[in-house]
């Protein structure tokens, strides 16, 4: 890893930039670090009050405590206010698809006839310097453009005409995230600043000129007030760059657990520029089990069991439609991991089934969009949506027959944990994990599309299991270390594979290994993981 230290230039001086990538001259011009560092030195002390914030609240719950809905916003949810009027680019989102930021992606994404595409830095990205920079130039030659991709075997890729493309989101990465190859004054840059900054700062005023937002979508937000932050970084992102104020638009992930609880007043501190929420579902749930971590009561069963149908879920999601439709936002639905099985037709068509029975279940209760991870389920996925909502969204369904609770929102489903379910647990973090290690941060495995937010479900689980005591399979196993060890044990032999990151498998083994016996649970995956990259 090499470092530049810029010394000279009206603002930049004290920025250092480790690493080195084909193109990042292009992109990190002493101009866009100069932006870069002034978001910075602005917003990283407020960020890291906010990160505290998140830590003593887990204490709470650590503690015993339950999340509430706040006392102190009553009159906010209580009072008739409206977000501000949808751009036309956003009147009609039924179909969104999902992916990473390289080149074939991006091009294949834009031209899947999916009605919007979200460039994912978060959950679908590996991190590594290579891909983050190779990820800008790919979305800064889409905007322009003129991006184009020549594979190994020589099928080349370029970009429907403009009309044609989907519109372009970008998911930045999280607040609790930093980027250690861009460091100011002696302090890495929060990696959300990073990528949407970078992003918006070569893109803003092309997409401006498109009435093409630039719009985002917002991850792993927890609380009204980390809402506020997002939305003072990006007034002053349009303010630096001489944007009309609310030109940035934004859709808020609904992924946490904490902020389920104030989907209202997101809403409101973005209420000049977010479009709508999403039902972040496998975040969802991964928030569920690090939230109640130290709650013997609410631990829940294998993930397969755990779907949209249990009440838990099915509460947020129907009170997501309703808080988003009375504040004239969209309600957007969740992911469908399937990917298609081409070497069996009735495995294939059963994979299907449960999509469209997903889809449809989100088009009845009055979600006005959803998303796929696969270009081959748009077709599906589109044909739901067209029959069952025939205008370009539903938000006159108001959903005031939905009355939630706190309990609704805490109390867990009955399950249970099967040997398969444990076993898939240990198989999915490992083989995610080892081809995140390796630079790929979406994986096709057992034919569904794995990201960081199923393997990270994957992982808290076999830590609450493993912590929670007196737990069994359903044929009588104990739930033990024992159990743990023999299905680590099936795995190294898959460093010996061509599946994605086999080089890494048995450095995955050993990081799980340790995760899942720490006494503590790490909050995320890829805090420890992002050490291992370059």
């Amino acid at each position: 890893m090499s470092a530049v230290l810029m010394e000279s230039g009206d603002g930049i001086r004290g920025i250092e930039v480790l690493g080195t990538a084909d193109g990042q001259a292009g992109l990190l011009t002493p101009a866009a670090l100069a932006f870069l560092a002034g978001l910075h030195r602005r917003f990283e002390s407020a960020r890291q009050r906010r990160l505290q914030t998140r830590r003593s609240r887990q204490a709470d719950f650590d503690a015993g405590a339950l999340p509430e809905f706040r006392a102190d916003t009553v009159h906010l949810r209580a009072a008739d206010w409206r977000v501000a009027p949808l751009p036309a680019a956003l009147q009609d989102r039924r179909v969104e698809i999902t992916g990473p930021v390289d080149p074939k992606t991006v091009i294949n994404a834009l031209n899947s006839g999916a009605k919007v595409y979200m460039a994912d830095f978060e959950d679908a990205t590996s991190p590594t310097w290579g891909n983050l920079v190779q990820g800008q130039q790919a979305l800064r030659g889409a905007v322009a453009g003129t991006l184009e991709f020549t594979a190994a075997n020589g099928k080349h890729y370029a970009l429907k005409p403009f009309a044609q493309q989907a519109v372009l989101m970008v998911r930045p990465r999280g607040w609790h995230l930093d980027e250690k190859h861009v460091q100011v004054d002696g302090e890495p840059m929060a990696a959300g600043l990073f990528d949407a900054g970078l992003f918006a700062f070569h893109n803003a005023r092309a997409l401006a000129a498109k009435d093409r937002g630039p719009f985002f979508y917002l991850p792993k937000l927890e609380s009204m007030e980390e809402a506020q932050l997002w939305n003072d970084v990006l007034a002053q992102v349009e303010h630096e760059l001489d944007l009309p104020r609310g030109q940035i638009r934004v859709t808020v992930l609904i992924e946490t657990l904490p902020a389920a609880f104030e989907m209202d007043e997101i809403l409101y501190a973005l209420r000049e520029r977010i479009v709508g929420l999403n039902c972040g579902r496998w975040d969802y749930v991964f928030s569920y089990v690090k939230t109640f971590r130290r709650h013997r009561d609410k631990v829940l069963p294998e993930r397969a069991q755990v779907t949209m149908a249990q009440p838990f879920l099915r509460a947020y999601s129907e009170m997501l439609i309703q808080t988003c439709h009375r504040r004239g936002a969209h309600a957007m639905g969740g992911m469908a991991a399937q990917i298609p099985i081409s070497t069996d037709a009735d495995a294939n068509a059963a994979a299907l089934a449960k999509v469209r029975a997903d889809k449809l279940r989100e088009v009845t209760a009055g979600h006005d969009g959803t998303w796929v991870a696969h270009p081959a389920l748009i077709p599906l996925a589109q044909a739901v949506f067209d029959e069952r909502m025939p205008g370009a969204h539903q938000k006159h369904l108001t959903r005031e027959d939905v009355l939630v609770t706190r309990d609704d929102l805490v109390t867990p489903p009955l399950g249970s944990i099967s040997r398969a379910g444990f076993e898939s647990n240990v198989e999915v973090c490992v083989r995610y994990l080892a081809a995140w290690l390796d630079g790929n941060g979406c994986v096709p495995i057992h034919w569904l599309m794995e990201d960081a937010a199923t393997a990270e479900i994957a992982r808290v689980q076999l830590w609450q299991w493993l912590h929670a005591g007196d737990l069994h399979l359903d044929d009588g196993t104990p739930v033990d270390e024992t159990l743990f060890e023999r299905a680590l044990m099936t795995l190294p032999s898959l460093a010996a594979t061509d599946i994605p990151g086999a080089s890494r498998i048995n450095e995955a083994i050993g990081l799980l290994d340790r995760l899942t016996h720490g006494d503590e649970l790490e909050d995320f995956l890829t805090l420890p993981a992002y050490r291992r990259l370059d």
